[in-house]
């Protein structure tokens, strides 16, 4: 049997770089995927298109690419900062804070947006002088950086707290929800386990989804696994009759016909046009 030496970033539980200085190798490591990432670009224009011609977009605009991703950073020539974190950087018994950084980190889908103005971005840039400064020191603090990192999420999540509303028991079925899928999508695609689990009906738990996410049980068991699928499409060399068998479906056939039905091309088609993507324009977003 081969066993594969840890890649550095297996090893690591934060990651914080300029983005001038992000080496390739991090780029190209196979255990990013497991990592939140917080990509600051500083008066840049944004690395997705923006529907307002007339928009001044050159700004700083922050990133926030959740594990998993499918969407690939371009950091060539770009002025700003990297902080990459591991999900057991964050405390988990504050159930709170960790639904409203998935919700800012949008964990169901790819990536989400922030515009800062210049007084977040000052703010945001003396909280992260200090991290950056603890990390770079001999011995650093993990306690330390957990506690500056959590300081530093939270600012975001103000940036965007008027898009929040005050908690409650529904938005923690939610976040209750989303927990309980990632640890078994791959294997449990009936709403009925979950809402059991969560102790309501299904039909609870469908109205519950429906109005804080706006999609159903079943639409966001099937997005994560379409998410899953396209990460390992991309991301790894195993064939797509491989990938369907490991995500439970019978058949590639019955693989190909769910995932045209949820992204209205087969996965040989999303295959082939992401990998051109990505070769054409070096890792940028979508």
């Amino acid at each position: 049997m081969i066993v594969t030496a840890p890649t550095p970033l297996e090893k690591s539980l934060i990651y914080i770089r300029n983005l001038n200085n992000c080496p390739p190798s991090y780029l190209n490591d196979p255990g990013r995927k497991d990592f939140f990432e917080v990509v600051w670009l500083k008066n840049e224009d944004p690395l997705h298109s923006i529907s307002d011609p007339n928009f001044n977009i050159k700004g700083d605009w922050i990133y926030l690419i959740p594990p998993y991703r499918v969407h690939q950073l371009n950091k060539a020539g770009k002025n700003g900062e990297l902080i990459s974190f591991k999900r057991s950087m964050l405390e988990e018994e504050d159930k709170d804070f960790l639904l409203d950084l998935f919700r800012i980190f949008n964990v169901q889908g790819e990536f989400s947006c922030l515009r800062l103005d210049a007084a977040s971005s000052k703010e945001l840039g003396a909280i992260y002088q200090i991290m950056e400064d603890e990390y770079n020191r001999d011995g650093n603090r993990f306690i330390m950086l957990k506690a500056l990192l959590k300081v530093f999420l939270l600012k975001l999540i103000s940036v965007k707290e008027h898009e929040f509303t005050s908690h409650d028991v529904h938005q923690k079925r939610v976040y209750e929800f989303l927990m309980l899928l990632e640890s078994n999508f791959l294997t449990v695609t009936n709403i009925d386990f979950y809402a059991g689990k969560l102790g309501i009906s299904s039909k609870r738990l469908n109205q519950i989804l429906k109005e804080k996410l706006d999609k159903t049980g079943t639409q966001i068991i099937h997005d994560r696994i379409i998410l899953e699928a396209k990460r390992r499409m991309i991301h790894s060399e195993v064939t797509i009759k491989e990938i369907a068998y490991d995500l439970g479906f019978s058949d590639r056939p019955y693989f190909s016909r769910f995932f045209k039905k949820q992204t209205g091309e087969t996965p040989d088609e999303f295959q082939k046009k992401a990998r051109a993507h990505i070769e054409s324009k070096f890792n940028t977003l979508v």
